[in-house]
C-alpha cells in the first residue's frame, strides 16, 4: 500500500477483520431486542455500550495508523501510539461484555476492570500520538 507503514498495513487488515467480532455483538443485540435472547436490564446496557466501543474504537484505531507512519517515534513509544487505541477496543468492550456474561446477571463481575484498564491504553495510545505528531 503506498505511504503506509507494513506495520501499519498489518495492523489495519487485523482490525479490519475484527469487523467480524463487532458484527457478532450487533447480533447479540438483535437477538436481544427482538426476545429471542433474554438478558437482564444490566446485560442490554452494558451490551450496548461494549458494542459501541468496539465500534468507535476500532474505527479510530484504523485512522490512528496513517499518522503514526507520520511521525518520529520509535521503540515503545511507536508501539504505544500505533496499537495503544487498538488495544483499548479490545479490553473495553471485552469488560463489558464478559463482565455481565453470566446469564441472569444482575450486576458486574470483576472482569469490569477491563473497561478502565482499556481506557488507560485507549489514552495513552492517543497522548502518544498527539504528541508524536507535535513533534514531527
Amino acid at each position: 500500500m503506498i505511504g503506509l507503514s507494513e506495520a501499519s498495513t498489518t495492523l489495519a487488515g487485523i482490525l479490519l477483520l475484527s469487523v467480524v467480532t463487532i458484527e457478532s455483538g450487533g447480533a447479540l443485540l438483535l437477538a436481544i431486542a427482538t426476545g429471542r435472547k433474554v438478558s437482564t436490564d444490566i446485560q442490554r446496557r452494558f451490551f450496548r455500550a461494549g458494542h459501541a466501543h468496539a465500534g468507535v474504537f476500532v474505527t479510530l484505531a484504523l485512522v490512528c495508523q496513517p499518522f503514526v507512519d507520520a511521525t518520529s517515534l520509535d521503540g515503545v513509544l511507536e508501539w504505544l501510539a500505533r496499537s495503544g487505541v487498538a488495544v483499548g477496543a479490545i479490553l473495553m468492550p471485552a469488560g463489558f461484555f464478559l463482565s455481565v456474561h453470566r446469564p441472569g446477571a444482575t450486576r458486574p463481575n470483576r472482569l469490569l476492570i477491563l473497561v478502565p484498564a482499556g481506557a488507560v491504553m485507549l489514552a495513552l495510545g492517543v497522548v502518544t500520538l498527539g504528541v508524536g505528531l507535535l513533534a514531527a
